[in-house]
Formats: C-alpha cells, sequence, structure tokens
C-alpha cells in the first residue's frame, strides 16, 4: 500500500512512520498491528518526549518499535474495561493525521484501550 492521501501534510517523522511500505501491510514484518504494548514514558517537563515501546508479537514481527513524541499537546489514555490493561494490549489499527495548526495526531486501537497523542511530530524506530 503507498502513503495514504494525507502524508504530505504531515510533520516529516509522523509522515515516514505512515509512508513506510509494510505499515498498513498486514503480511509485512513491520505492520503495526498485533505489536504489544511493554511501556508508556510520560515526559516530566514540556522539553521531554513522550514515547512507547511495543514489544513484537512472536509470531508476526523480528523487532518491536519505539516511538517518540515531541512538544505534546494532548495525550490521553481511555481504557475499555477494567484495570488490568496492561496484561495483553496489542494494537488493533492505529491512524496518523495532520492537524490544521500544524503537527499531527496519532490514535493507537488497543485491545482494551485507546490511545491519543497531539504534538508536533514524531519518529519511529524498531528494534
Amino acid at each position: 500500500m503507498s502513503c495514504p492521501p494525507f502524508c504530505p501534510h504531515c510533520p516529516p517523522g509522523a509522515r515516514a512512520f505512515a509512508a513506510e511500505p509494510g505499515h498498513y501491510n498486514f503480511s509485512d514484518l513491520r505492520c503495526v498491528k498485533d505489536l504489544r504494548l511493554e511501556k508508556v514514558t510520560t515526559p516530566a517537563t514540556k522539553k521531554d518526549t513522550l514515547s512507547l515501546r511495543f514489544s513484537p508479537n512472536q509470531w508476526k514481527h523480528e523487532e518491536g518499535l519505539l516511538l517518540r513524541y515531541f512538544a505534546i499537546t494532548r495525550f490521553e489514555l481511555e481504557f475499555k474495561r477494567g484495570a488490568d490493561w496492561m496484561s495483553d494490549e496489542a494494537i488493533l489499527m492505529d491512524e496518523i493525521l495532520p492537524r490544521k495548526n500544524g503537527g499531527c495526531s496519532h490514535e493507537i486501537e488497543l485491545s482494551d484501550s485507546r490511545i491519543r497523542i497531539e504534538c508536533e511530530d514524531l519518529t519511529a524506530h524498531w528494534s
């Protein structure tokens, strides 16, 4: 699948991540679907980054994914069921969209929760 039509309007890091050839291809090793949420690191100051670490699904991925968000203006974590949301949180889908005033939003639908982040830009590192 090629880059979604909104990609040219996203900041560079978000555009690169959304445009990765395997991002939306369920059979690709770099498809985000089924990655497991491992760690959330929230910023202590406005200069710090928010980061999400995802571990690989043993049946699908060779690497995990680290997402870093810069200049955060919104961070929401919504729980769908109960307090044990970290027991098996896998990505079901994600969506990156440009914002009218610059930057981007990234929504990640997980098994039992949803994460929404608005920021200036993001980076993605597979490792």
